[in-house]
């Protein structure tokens, strides 16, 4: 449900703008709430779980999804239909650190990585899913698209009952509310600032008073929410993961990785440029990416339990090297540019998949699980935010023309060159299996 309805949106963005009589830049708006919530809520309930046990919070994390949706489905005015995707983004940051915590709960160190290459699995075929089903199902609504939900929600609270291990309370561990608060500030002046960003006009753009003092103040905020947190007892991002240089290592590569996913938004736009082709096909050149991901997903978990997290992640982000550096220099054959994404893709299952969140499994203690699951998902989203204004930013600066597609390629290309030297850092197998015990 979190990963369908990020997409699922893309395809119903001009009945939604025609049915509330909005322009473009608010219309950015039903992506952009539902990430900032999304962000905000995910360390939020990481730390609520550890608190109140985790089946408390998952579940009342699918009720809030679910709300959302109705709330969305209902709307009668653009700020409803903003609130019910916020509810929503709010309810899906809390699934995700959960979901990845329960599998180091329950399953043995041996088995880790194939449970979690199925939850990455899921995401990417939910990716592919969402943009169909909301072409298919919009030719009936645009409502239709969130009313799917409901009966997904009941499906999984049945299932959540049943089958989720029971959790018990934590009363001394106290909630962190000045490091939720500073977190969350930082964490919207970004979004509104990048959001803000004409890739058109961007040195115009990123001085005005609608960009750089919102990200001027995100800047200011990291400092002090470091500060915050190194002093409570129970801190809303367990700073104390740093301490290993393994945290650090994939920390860095996850930011590169948010970086790389958001250069994917921008294929369709490539290859129309580059290639003359409709919108219609030209979207169609994202599914050797999201295909191989959802495939690729599954098998980078059964691979990592054999072989360790480093050896893949450094297949990984060297078949993404090649797949950029191929979408750079050859953007005019059809082929080669199908080959790319299936090699973006395949390095997207490691970067993206499985491998991050067992590095942060195997790093936390058991009892900050979740949490260190919300820090590497809200890590990434810092690169996704990052990564679409700053490409966007290279492709207007060349007013949209090939070379700048081409420019932005090579230069993601050489930040997953960095990501596969930092990769070689990451420990080995025996290391790892050394630290769980």
């Amino acid at each position: 449900m979190g990963s369908l309805d990020i997409g699922i949106v893309g395809p119903a963005l001009p009945s939604i703008q025609t049915y509330f009589l909005v322009n473009e830049r608010l219309l950015s708006w039903v992506f952009t709430i539902y990430i900032l919530f999304f962000m905000i809520s995910t360390p939020l309930m990481a730390k609520l779980s550890d608190i109140y046990g985790r089946e408390t919070i998952y579940i009342l994390d699918i009720l809030l999804f679910a709300g959302g949706s109705l709330i969305t489905i209902t709307s009668f005015s653009y700020d409803m239909l903003l609130l019910g995707r916020a509810i929503q983004g709010i309810g899906a940051g809390g699934l995700f650190p959960i979901a990845n915590a329960f599998i180091g709960d329950v399953f043995p160190p041996n088995k880790c990585g194939g449970a979690l290459g199925i939850l990455s699995s899921v995401w990417g075929l939910s990716s592919v899913l969402g943009p169909v089903l909301g072409g298919l199902l919009l030719s009936y609504s645009w409502q239709l698209l969130f009313i799917i939900n409901l009966p997904l929600v009941g499906i999984v609270l049945i299932g959540s009952f049943y089958i989720l291990p029971k959790s018990q309370k934590n009363g001394k561990i106290k909630f962190d509310w000045a490091g939720f608060a500073v977190l969350s500030f930082m964490v919207f002046a970004l979004a509104y600032g990048l959001n803000q960003i004409e890739t058109n006009n961007f040195i115009v753009s990123i001085l005005s008073l609608n960009v750089l003092p919102y990200i001027i103040l995100s800047l200011i905020l990291i400092p002090i929410l470091w500060l915050i947190e190194k002093k409570v007892k129970d801190p809303i991002i367990q700073i104390n993961l740093f301490n290993s240089l393994e945290v650090k290592l994939v920390s860095t590569i996850s930011v590169g990785t948010g970086l790389i996913q958001a250069s994917t938004v921008f294929v369709p736009a490539f290859v129309i440029t580059a290639l003359s082709f409709n919108i219609n096909t030209a979207s169609l050149m994202l599914m050797p990416i999201v295909l191989t991901m959802a495939v690729g997903a599954p098998v980078i978990g059964k691979l990592l339990d054999k072989f360790g997290s480093r050896n893949i992640m450094v297949a990984g982000a060297f078949f993404m090297v090649i797949g950029l550096f191929i979408m750079g220099y050859f953007p005019k054959d059809c082929y080669l540019l199908i080959l790319a994404g299936i090699l973006v893709g395949v390095g997207m299952s490691t970067a993206i998949g499985s491998p991050p969140r067992y590095i942060m499994l195997i790093e936390s203690l058991p009892k900050e699980r979740a949490s260190g699951q919300a820090l590497i998902n809200i890590i990434t989203s810092f690169g996704q935010l990052s990564g679409g204004a700053i490409i966007g930013a290279v492709i207007g600066s060349y007013n949209g023309t090939v070379n700048g597609y081409q420019i932005a390629y090579i230069a993601i290309g050489c930040v997953a060159i960095l990501m596969t030297i930092l990769a070689i850092g990451l420990k080995s197998k025996n290391q790892q299996l050394k630290t769980m015990v």
